[in-house]
C-alpha cells in the first residue's frame, strides 16, 4: 500500500473546509472507507489469483492488480463491485451500532460524527456505483456491455460516460443550489477526457503522459519504486514478472506476461525501454513457444524486446505473422525494423509502407525512424527518407 503526500493534502484540506467540529470526523471516516474500499478491490482481486497494491492520493484512492491468468468478465465485474460493496455494508453496520437510521434525515444529522460517516460511507459508496467511467459502476457496466459489442464496448462507453458527466455539470451549474457538487462532475471529465486521448492512441498510452509513464517506469526498474506511477498507470507486466522471476517465482513470471496477452482492456503501461538485457532475456526464456499472441500493444512490445536483443529474424517474423491477424502500422514497423537489421532493404521500406498506408507519414513513424539502430544503413536512402519524413 502507497500513502501519497496529495492524499495528507486532501486530508487537511477536508478539515479546513468543513471546520474542525465537522472536518475532523469526514478526514477520518473518508480516510479509513477509502482504505476498506480499495481493500475489497485488493481483496477480490486476489481471490482471482492477481497481485494487488493500493495506492491512496488526493482526491481517490485505487487498487492495482495484475491477473496471473485471463479473467472472465464477472470476475472483473466482482472486482470492481467489491470495492463500493465493503464501503456502503460496513458504513451502514457501523451507522446502526452508532443507532443511527441511514435512511433517517434527522438521524443522521443528529451528531457531527453520523453524518461525516453517512456522507463517507453509503453516500460516496453508492455514488461510484453510478454506470459511467471511470467510477466501479461504469466497469461494472462495460463489463456487461463487452458481452454483446466485444472490442467496441469500451469506445462505446467512454462517450457514453463523457456525454452524461457534461450533462450533469452542466445540470449542477445551472441550479443555484447545486453549484457547489460540481466538482463530482469536474474529476471524472478530467479522467474521461485522459482515457479517451489514450483510446485514440491506438492502443499505445497517450502522447502527452508518455514522459510521466517513461520515468515511472525507468525508476521501477532501477529502484524497484513503483511510487511514481500516477492514477491509471501501472509498472509493466515485464516489470511485475522481473520481480516474481527474481524472487525465484518463474512459473508466476510467466503467467503474468501470459495473462497481459489475454486482457483485452486498453493497455495503462510503458514498455520496459528501461529494462537491462539480461533481465529481458531471462524473461524470455520463461515465455513458452511458440510465443504468445493476443493484444496489439503487448504483441508489438514483445517485438520490440526480441529486436533489442537482437533477435532480428525471430522480430521480424514475429511481428508479421501479428500483422496477418491484426493489421497495425506499429506492427508493420517492427517488420522494417527486423528485415533491416538483417540488411534486407526492398522488405524493409516495403514494410514501411505498409505502416503508413495510403497516407502520410506520422509523427510516431518518424520517431521511431530517427530513433530505431536498425535504420542507420537508410538514413540516406531516397526511399527511406520519402517514406518517413513525408509532410504531414
Amino acid at each position: 500500500m502507497h500513502v501519497r503526500p496529495g492524499f495528507i493534502m486532501f486530508m487537511v484540506l477536508v478539515v479546513f473546509v468543513n471546520g474542525s467540529d465537522l472536518g475532523l470526523w469526514l478526514a477520518g471516516f473518508l480516510a479509513l472507507f477509502t482504505l476498506l474500499h480499495e481493500l475489497g478491490h485488493a481483496f477480490a482481486a486476489r481471490a482471482t489469483g492477481a497481485r494487488a497494491e493500493i495506492a491512496l492520493d488526493f482526491l481517490y484512492g485505487y487498487a492495482s492488480f495484475v491477473p496471473t491468468r485471463p479473467l472472465r468478465r464477472w470476475e472483473r465485474a466482482g472486482i470492481s463491485f467489491a470495492g463500493p460493496a465493503t464501503q456502503i455494508v460496513l458504513s451502514v453496520v457501523a451507522l446502526m451500532a452508532m443507532g443511527v437510521n441511514p435512511l433517517d434525515r434527522a438521524d443522521v444529522t443528529s451528531s457531527y460524527a453520523a453524518l461525516a460517516l453517512w456522507w463517507a460511507g453509503p453516500v460516496i459508496g453508492l455514488f461510484n456505483l453510478v454506470p459511467i467511467l471511470p467510477f466501479d459502476g461504469g466497469n461494472i457496466a462495460l463489463a456487461g456491455l463487452e458481452t454483446f459489442m466485444g472490442s467496441r464496448a469500451r469506445a462505446a462507453m467512454m462517450y457514453f460516460s463523457l456525454t452524461a458527466t457534461i450533462a450533469f455539470g452542466v445540470y449542477f451549474l445551472t441550479h443555484e443550489h447545486l453549484q457547489g457538487m460540481v466538482i463530482f462532475a469536474i474529476v471524472p471529465l478530467l479522467a474521461q477526457l485522459q482515457m479517451l486521448t489514450a483510446h485514440r492512441g491506438n492502443g499505445r498510452p497517450a502522447h502527452g503522459s508518455s514522459a510521466i509513464f517513461a520515468r515511472a517506469e525507468a525508476q521501477a526498474w532501477a529502484t524497484g519504486d513503483v511510487d511514481r506511477f500516477v492514477a491509471g498507470q501501472l509498472p509493466s507486466p515485464w516489470f511485475r514478472a522481473h520481480q516474481q522471476l527474481s524472487a525465484g517465482h518463474a512459473d508466476t513470471a510467466r503467467q503474468l506476461l501470459l495473462a497481459d496477452f489475454a486482457d483485452p482492456a486498453e493497455p495503462s503501461w510503458w514498455p520496459p525501454d528501461a529494462a537491462p538485457e539480461q533481465a529481458l532475456r531471462a524473461l524470455l526464456e520463461v515465455l513458452p513457444r511458440p510465443l504468445p499472441t493476443g493484444r496489439v500493444f503487448s504483441e508489438y512490445v514483445l517485438a520490440g524486446v526480441l529486436l533489442r536483443l537482437g533477435e532480428h529474424e525471430a522480430a521480424a517474423h514475429y511481428a508479421a505473422e501479428a500483422y496477418q491477424r491484426q493489421p497495425s502500422p506499429i506492427l508493420a514497423v517492427c517488420v522494417a525494423r527486423g528485415a533491416a537489421a538483417l540488411g534486407d532493404r526492398p522488405t524493409a521500406l516495403g514494410w514501411l509502407r505498409a505502416a503508413v498506408g495510403a497516407g502520410p507519414a506520422s509523427d510516431g513513424l518518424r520517431h521511431v525512424a530517427d530513433s530505431s539502430t536498425e535504420f542507420d544503413a537508410l538514413r540516406d536512402d531516397p526511399e527511406f527518407l520519402a517514406i518517413t519524413h513525408a509532410s504531414v
